[in-house]
């Protein structure tokens, strides 16, 4: 199937993804043939007035009605801890899913994830900011690991759903392999985690709240050179597209491995753990399979009550 014939299903309308993915959508020539949305975020009868707006054909009432309907699904879920029973259906019926940031807030769902690829199936997800115009242009600088010498990568809003944003550039910076985690301190309301390659090479996130909206940035220091990089948010959606979409048709190669994928995410988790247990230093294989990381569902609380206000108890 060329990737240009997808037909697309968006899960759970969310976010602010599924609104600004539509018009790159389109304009890139792809046909979005179905919405569900579960109700966690918006009220009753959103996703037929969305459907009504981008010209979308079937309003599904559940993810099991729209599997027929679609080729690949773009899981939405604000609440990422139903990012895995969003996408079982679509896995088993053999279709390709996206699941956006942050995949998962705990091990045993990144895990799912891992096995299901290795069975086979066709997802891949997680932060634009790993695969930006910026990013590949650095890395196209072709800068030796051994000249490396240290990033600080931010942003602000939170420490997870938009933060993941920040260790998915640095990730993106420095490729896979990060193997511990470790809290640092606290500085202007941010929190900042040591990531530590396999092959010696550090990096520092700068995560969570402040005063005003914060670029996502990075400050990359080699032996020879000092690099300020920061995104054009205007770009970030296009570039995901184009990468992830010939993919999920099954014409090329997945952009990236699905243990490098959920890295990012066991970045994140692993730093949480070590900032409740006083800065020790966490590794990623050691993460408890049990530990609750990252509470989709309670965050989800809190996104519903900032996009309507009127809800807040």
């Amino acid at each position: 199937m060329s990737h240009k014939n997808l037909r697309i299903g968006l899960v759970d309308l969310d976010t602010s993804h599924p609104n600004s993915f539509m018009p790159v959508l389109k304009e890139m020539g792809y046909e979005v043939a179905a919405v569900f949305d579960g109700g966690v975020i918006n009220p009753e009868g959103y996703a037929e007035k969305f459907a009504r707006e981008f010209g979308i054909a079937h309003v599904c009432g559940s993810v099991e009605e729209m599997v027929d309907l679609v080729d690949v699904a773009f899981i939405h879920s604000c609440d990422w801890d139903l990012h895995v029973e969003r996408a079982r259906p679509f896995v088993e019926a053999g279709k390709a899913v996206f699941i956006d940031k942050p995949l998962a807030g705990n091990v045993r769902d990144l895990r799912q994830m891992t096995e299901w690829v290795r069975g086979g199936a066709r997802i891949t997800g997680g932060s634009s900011l790993r695969n930006c115009v910026e990013v590949r242009e650095w890395k196209a600088l072709g800068i030796p690991k051994e000249e490396w010498v240290f990033a600080l990568v931010g942003c602000a809003v939170d420490e997870f759903n938009y933060g993941i944003h920040a260790y998915s550039m640095l990730h993106g910076l420095m490729g896979p392999g990060v193997r511990h985690a470790r809290y640092l301190g606290t500085g202007g309301g941010q929190r900042q985690f040591e990531l530590v390659w396999e092959d010696g090479r550090r990096g520092v996130v700068s995560v969570g709240k402040t005063a005003g909206y914060l670029p996502f940035y990075a400050n990359v220091v080699t032996q020879k050179r000092v690099d300020y990089i920061k995104s054009d948010n205007t770009k970030l959606y296009r570039a995901l597209l184009e990468t992830i979409l010939p993919y999920l048709a099954g014409e090329e190669p997945a952009p990236l491995a699905i243990e490098e994928l959920v890295e990012v995410e066991l970045a994140a988790i692993a730093a949480k753990l070590s900032y409740e247990q006083g800065g020790v230093s966490i590794a990623l294989n050691e993460i408890p399979e049990d530990y609750a990381g990252y509470d989709g569902a309670a965050f989800a609380v809190s996104y519903k009550e900032l996009k309507y206000p009127a809800t807040k108890a």
